[in-house]
């Protein structure tokens, strides 16, 4: 009876710290894959373009991580076009990179990134506000990380004009 109590309770705390893990890896793909993003420019035509870019599939040997669309840098404004997508995860966030070729070996985490704010949503157009002081031609890419996993989602190499 004793016996049959602890594999009782055993098993309980193993397939509920299982089922916690997977509803934090499947989130995301239920509840917010369908969430298109729209954000506008405002005044584009009164903004300088300083540099665009497109997203790319860092490792294509990993269906998980993908990213595709383009990316326009302004002045103090960095926009993910409409065409935009990556594919769903936790806790992703839109960097500014020093090095143009970022690949899935760069340890992001240790250059001189700046954070832009975390992914608003997994497909669509989204505005991330440039921080003052921070000069876009020091950087040569704009990077969607994971943050949960220290993972690289997609990069975009950014092409100054």
């Amino acid at each position: 009876m004793r016996k049959s109590i602890v594999i009782l309770i055993v098993g309980a705390l193993l397939g509920s710290a299982a089922g916690f893990a997977l509803g934090i890896f499947f989130y995301p793909y239920i509840f917010l894959a369908d969430i298109v993003a729209s954000d506008q420019v405002d005044n584009k035509s009164a903004r300088k373009i300083v540099a665009t870019g497109t997203f790319i599939h860092a490792n294509p040997a990993d269906p998980i991580h993908y990213g595709k669309g383009k990316v326009t840098a302004y002045q103090d404004l960095v926009h993910l076009e409409g065409d935009f997508e990556v594919g769903p995860g936790p806790k992703f966030h839109v960097y500014l990179v020093p090095e143009k070729n970022v690949i899935p070996s760069t340890n992001v985490s240790r250059t001189m990134f700046v954070d832009l704010g975390r992914l608003k949503a997994f497909k669509g157009s989204q505005n991330y506000p440039v921080p003052a002081g921070a000069d876009l031609n020091r950087y040569g890419s704009v990077v969607i990380w994971c943050e949960q996993f220290g993972v690289l989602i997609s990069p975009a190499a950014l092409k100054f004009n």
